[in-house]
């Protein structure tokens, strides 16, 4: 499902226990891999929140398919504790295959920090999830010139910066948040996760006696999420995780009971989103690619 929101375009699907992946294409970053979805394969930066096999089970096809097709390889930012089992789960997957797809692995902690292009980077955070779990935020860097130097000319400005002189303060603009799944936690204490321009947020159960399963399995329910919402200052809130036994509509009524039609005027579900375009979404396989150990 596609969602344009402020100007940023998500693609994703997301069925609690079924398949959870989040693409930004424009920031070609991609929270989880879900089945690995060929929507995702020109995508260089996969953010994998935790090991659950619907958040990660395409993994090892995305870095394979990416190479079959003749995209350099993948990365991968990942729990620092799943490098090691993940890079055995590839050469597993490579004595299967007869042929072992490069892939660059990057173990992350809370506050770690990666960039993605200049002026982007990805910052780790912790999220309560019961397993090795991390959350990150997309965040637009810029430099920006320290208002006492705004009368300064360019040759005046050069010479300062010869001088040691710092001319120039950090600004950092919250993007997007991703949790992946998570019951609450000390997440919420973060700036960046709190006022990004959009949180991706879990809400799996709506049903009024799942309040145990949601604090059992570290998952939200629909009154977490209620509770949490007048904390968070983001613009745009996007839900994710609902299960095949809770319908949309459903989810949404329950919801808004709970906090009102002016707070939902800021909330989506992903899976409410509007069905991508059809066409081709993986560069054409270039002629090489008939010569890779899979082909045929």
């Amino acid at each position: 499902m596609e969602h344009d929101l402020g100007g940023i375009h998500i693609l994703g699907y997301s069925v609690a226990g079924e398949e959870s992946v989040v693409a930004l294409p424009q920031m070609d970053a991609c929270f989880d891999v879900g089945k690995a979805p060929s929507e995702i394969l020109p995508i260089n930066h996969v953010l994998l929140s935790h090991g659950h096999m619907d958040h990660a089970a395409g993994l090892a096809y995305y870095f394979s398919q990416r190479e079959f097709i003749g995209i350099a390889p993948g990365c991968a930012l990942l729990p620092e504790r799943l490098v090691q089992p993940v890079r055995d789960l590839l050469r597993a997957w490579a004595k299967i295959e007869g042929h072992e797809a490069p892939a660059r692995l990057i173990g992350m902690r809370p506050g770690d920090e990666h960039e993605l292009r200049r002026g982007l980077v990805a910052r780790a955070f912790e999220v309560n999830h019961g397993v090795p779990a991390l959350g990150y935020v997309l965040v637009d860097v810029r430099h920006k010139l320290k208002p006492e130097f705004a009368g300064k000319t360019g040759p005046e400005l050069v010479e300062l910066k010869k001088q040691g002189v710092e001319i120039e303060y950090r600004l950092e603009v919250p993007m997007v948040a991703y949790c992946g799944d998570t019951a609450e936690g000390r997440w919420l204490e973060f700036e960046a996760v709190r006022k990004a321009k959009v949180i991706v947020l879990e809400c799996t159960f709506f049903d009024n006696d799942h309040v145990k399963r949601a604090r059992a399995g570290y998952h939200m329910h629909v009154r977490d999420v209620a509770r949490i919402l007048p904390r968070l200052e983001n613009e745009h809130v996007l839900l994710t995780h609902v299960t095949r036994r809770t319908f949309l509509k459903e989810a949404r009524r329950s919801l808004t009971r709970l906090v009102g039609d002016e707070a939902m005027g800021r909330v989506k579900f992903l899976m409410e989103g509007k069905r991508p375009r059809q066409g081709p979404a993986i560069p054409n396989v270039p002629a090489e690619a008939n010569s890779h150990p899979r082909a045929g």
